[in-house]
């Protein structure tokens, strides 16, 4: 298998060639988790994963709880099916905890305080009620709970973590939190095995080729229990090895060629995070420019980056500046400016493409 092979495989399996499916829930769940701290960009990681999409319809599963968007891996936010919340919190949640201990004891975030504020939030969202952050910071501070700094994000965190809260329907711009039984009231739990199997089974069949390592910096999980799910879900996976490494996937026939495919990508994107190794898509001089895949909406071309992209929001209108990293033919250019317009569309407006000039 060629770096070629595995990038094709990849563009396939994270559903960036060939796109199969038209809701946004069935991708999350087919992907178990997509990173969303940054919910704009993450809204368009759908989009440009699902033919028709719009920003309209993804709202709108949020809002109905169809997505649910909480702190489940690492940590950050992710979006997460309602059906597989349950025992992927079940699963992830104390090595979280464990990773987070040290940012509670430098805030200066106790038990007490922490068992305190849950009961808070308990008794404020109790009958289905949904409360943004600025409607819960006064009641914390009722009770004489700091709210500034990092203090509510911690708070809010610890009570996602435990399965007590998790995100409900937007009001405006503003997000809420919501109990989690009331969200999804029959929360699904597994037993640590067959949990370590789905989640990796659900990795390696939308992210594969992937090491184990790979699977271990996405889930969060120590390398022990990443290897125990991968030894559970061996029977769906077939693997080669590479420089030394097994890198494992789910067996597929396609006749899909990677000739110039293109996509503009948001920051995070499951494309490059996903992978604690990520130099088969990114040129060792174009790391720092491109933010290690990670931290600027990258230009994929042929699954490579080829350059960064940034947009400049008007009111029906959005200007999108290409910053290539390599020369860029004619043919890639015009792909460029359809995936600016594939872009736009999907927040109903229309699109503007600059190149730098010579």
């Amino acid at each position: 298998m060629s770096n070629r092979d595995i990038l094709q495989q990849r563009l396939i399996n994270q559903q960036l060639m060939g796109l199969k499916f038209t809701k946004a829930h069935e991708l999350v769940s087919y992907m178990g988790c997509i990173q969303a701290q940054d919910f704009y960009g993450a809204k368009w990681a759908l989009g440009t994963r699902i033919k028709g999409l719009t920003d309209t319809l993804v709202e709108k599963e949020f809002n109905e709880g169809k997505i649910i968007r909480t702190h489940v891996l690492r940590p950050t936010w992710h979006f997460v099916s309602p059906g597989d919340i349950g025992w992927m919190l079940k699963l992830t949640a104390p090595q979280v905890k464990k990773l987070m201990a040290g940012y509670l004891v430098k805030e200066g975030i106790d038990s007490a305080i922490l068992k305190q504020s849950k009961k808070i939030f308990e008794t404020a969202l109790t009958g289905g009620n949904q409360l943004s952050r600025e409607e819960l910071i006064p009641l914390l501070k009722g009770q004489n709970i700091k709210t500034g700094d990092n203090h509510l994000s911690f708070l809010l965190l610890d009570a996602e973590l435990d399965g007590l809260i998790c995100s409900g329907a937007r009001k405006g711009k503003q997000f809420t939190y919501m109990l989690l039984q009331d969200r999804v009231p029959d929360s699904k739990y597994l037993d640590k095995d067959e949990a370590l199997a789905e989640l990796a089974k659900r990795y390696f069949i939308s992210r594969g080729p992937a090491t184990v390592h790979d699977f271990a910096w996405w889930s969060g999980l120590t390398i022990t229990d990443a290897k125990r799910g991968l030894e559970l879900s061996k029977p769906n996976l077939d693997h080669q090895i590479i420089n030394g490494q097994a890198y494992w996937f789910l067996p597929v026939i396609t006749e899909q060629k990677l000739v110039n495919t293109v996509r503009l990508l948001p920051a995070y994107d499951e494309y490059y995070v996903a992978y604690k190794n990520r130099s088969f898509g990114i040129d060792d001089k174009h790391n720092t420019l491109s933010g290690s895949g990670i931290f600027k909406p990258p230009v994929v071309v042929n699954g490579q980056i080829a350059g960064s992209w940034k947009r400049i929001e008007k009111k029906d209108k959005v200007f999108i500046e290409i910053e290539p990293f390599v020369k860029v033919s004619n043919q890639i250019a015009q792909k460029i400016v359809a995936e600016a317009k594939r872009y736009a569309r999907f927040f109903d407006k229309k699109s503007e493409v600059a190149f730098p000039t010579a």
